[in-house]
């Protein structure tokens, strides 16, 4: 990320959400000024996984970061 001239972090994609993926349930987060509660607890089920994507569809999310971390 850049900084702006107040020394605050620019997002470089402004259409960009975000996805912590766990084994049983996913947070994803959306700018926010896309949605009144723009962070959200989804299950792994197929028809949750389908409610995220119409949910990121709704926020005008365009890219998508992922996060998974394991234990070794």
């Amino acid at each position: 990320m850049a900084r702006s001239k107040t020394g605050a972090l620019a997002p470089i994609h402004a259409d960009a959400g975000t996805i912590d993926i766990g084994a049983t349930l996913h947070m994803a987060a959306v700018p926010p000024d896309r949605d009144p509660d723009p962070v959200r607890a989804f299950a792994t089920f197929t028809g949750d996984l389908h409610r995220l994507a119409e949910w990121f569809t709704r926020c005008g999310v365009r890219t998508v970061a992922m996060e998974s971390t394991g234990v070794s």
